[in-house]
């Protein structure tokens, strides 16, 4: 028994890695499902079974030198070359897919908010999840390389991997569970039971690999912890960016009064002002007006949002609204992106949002004529403030300057209040959005002319403005530790979250936006 018992651990943590190598490995491929399952199921797992009780078996008839005995040596000489061959070949799909996997756990753990910026680079134009980030590539170079030269023994290599796959396994019966009450809506108890059977199995092998701590074992506990201070760090510190943004945020009324006596020109062209806030007006842009009084002609707060969802509709994914009066030309809009979207570039997201922009104003007016009185008053009293959000679908037109008038088909769905913003910006969109048809006549624009002209003018603006010229507002911030913090959080955010701030990729660079086009506004935030 006590040589049985080596060979069943080696049996079961062998088998379980290769299992999850391989089974990562057939997740990449989501267009061929069928055809990795049956051979994975039929031809993978009884080898791997078939080889590893067939070492058990070796080891049980040569127990009285088993600590000299490794896993070729149980394997006939006349299949000893083939054998090498399939293990060289099994290890590189392996290792495919742990630096697959490493590229699609950093992508979304960057569209969360949790890792410092990179460059993502995606391999194919029909599937999303094919990625590549060379920052990563080379970094997982760098560490195989170290990890080797460092060792330079199979056996502190082995209890380096070992330990890491028991971790990962206990990680992933502890989220399972959570798994089986948030997202399956299970009783508790099943998932109390699960994690207490599988877990306490898991525990002992994982407290077993512990054994093996200081024979190699301490690498992947070290890494763990490397990477997880860099993703707190980064994740506090822009969590407390926002909350000082929230703070220190200005009301349109604010800037409307200060027009007046700072004297604000409007330039031609279309500002867009990047912000993380999906209400009034950041304290970068203050500082700019109050600086440099003078903005473009139509104004556009640009909150970029990534939703802990996998893909958003293009249908549900721009949230347009109006800052402020019809005259100020100034508006917002909530761009929603699930962490496996591909960003646009700058020039086709310019184009898209300028055509958002026109379908909203539109909307906005065919709302106005349809009002009554009472509604007419409720919405001037609310003009200098910011109106609704609607969700701004695909439409059955383009812009045009003729405004010739014609049939439109639209989706949308309003707002009721920014906290509905906030929450349809941070969950899944799973409403059906309601279709509206409504035409555009002339006997409507004999009724309405005012209508009509204002419609006119604003759609002109927004051309006229267009064809002038794009300019993208970001902040250029730079973070402090509030006076009297301790001496960890002062180290966090002035030197490692600055450090990071520099030697990763600016904003400027992960929205794609051209330097001629860049107008960047210092601030300092104190946390």
């Amino acid at each position: 028994m006590s040589v049985l018992r080596p060979c069943l651990l080696i049996l079961v943590t062998s088998t379980t890695r290769q299992f999850r190598q391989v089974s990562t490995f057939i997740l990449e491929d989501l267009h061929n499902v069928i055809s990795p399952q049956i051979a994975f199921t039929f031809l993978v797992y009884p080898a791997l079974i078939l080889a590893y009780m067939g070492q058990a078996a070796y080891l049980s008839r040569h127990h009285h030198s088993a600590h000299a005995i490794g896993f070729y040596v149980s394997v006939p000489k006349c299949v000893h070359w083939p054998v090498l061959m399939i293990a060289i070949l099994a290890s590189v799909v392996g290792s495919q897919a742990i630096i697959s996997g490493t590229f699609s756990i950093i992508n979304q753990s960057q569209s969360l908010g949790c890792f410092p910026r990179v460059k993502v680079i995606h391999t194919s134009d029909k599937i999303h999840g094919q990625i590549y980030i060379p920052e990563i590539n080379w970094m997982l170079m760098v560490l195989c390389i170290a990890v080797t030269i460092g060792f330079r023994d199979v056996k502190h290599l082995g209890n380096a991997s070992g330990l890491a796959v028991m971790a990962v396994m206990l990680v992933t019966t502890c989220l399972m569970s959570l798994v089986i009450v948030l997202c399956w809506h299970k009783p508790p108890i099943l998932a109390l039971a699960f994690l207490l059977f599988f877990g306490s199995i898991e525990l002992l092998y994982f407290s077993a690999s512990l054994t093996k701590f200081r024979e190699g074992a301490w690498l992947p506990i070290l890494l763990s912890l490397f990477f997880m201070i860099i993703m707190f760090v980064w994740h506090y510190t822009t969590i407390k960016k926002y909350e000082f943004d929230l703070q220190n945020k200005v009301s349109l009324e604010w800037l409307l009064a200060l027009g007046p006596s700072l004297g604000i020109s409007r330039v031609p062209g279309i500002g867009l002002v990047f912000t993380d806030l999906t209400s009034g007006i950041p304290a970068n842009f203050s500082r700019f007006v109050t600086n440099l009084p003078a903005f473009h002609r139509v104004l556009v707060f640009v909150c970029v949002k990534s939703v802990p969802v996998p893909f958003v509709p293009p249908a549900e994914r721009y949230l347009v609204g109006r800052v402020g009066p019809v005259d100020h030309r100034s508006y917002r809009c909530i761009v929603r992106y699930g962490y496996r979207d591909v960003h646009q570039d700058v020039d086709s997201f310019e184009t898209e949002l300028v055509s958002k922009l026109a379908d909203f104003i539109r909307y906005d007016w065919h709302k106005r004529t349809q009002e009554d009185d009472t509604a007419r008053s409720v919405r001037s009293n609310e003009s200098s403030s910011e109106s609704r959000l609607a969700v701004i679908g695909t439409v059955a037109y383009e812009i045009d300057e003729n405004l010739q008038p014609e049939s439109v088909s639209i989706g949308f769905t309003t707002v009721e209040s920014m906290e509905d913003v906030i929450e349809m910006a941070e969950a899944a969109p799973t409403a059906t959005i309601r279709r509206v048809r409504f035409a555009v006549e002339e006997d409507n624009y004999e009724e309405d002319a005012e209508a009509e002209a204002e419609l006119r003018s604003e759609l002109r603006d927004l051309v006229a403005a267009q064809e002038s010229g794009t300019a993208f507002i970001l902040g250029h911030s730079h973070v402090k530790a509030k006076q009297g913090s301790s001496v960890m959080k002062r180290l966090a955010v002035n030197f490692g979250y600055n450090f990071l701030r520099r030697n990763c990729r600016g904003p400027d660079v992960a929205l794609k936006v051209p330097p001629v086009s860049l107008l960047e506004v210092g601030m300092v935030y104190v946390v």
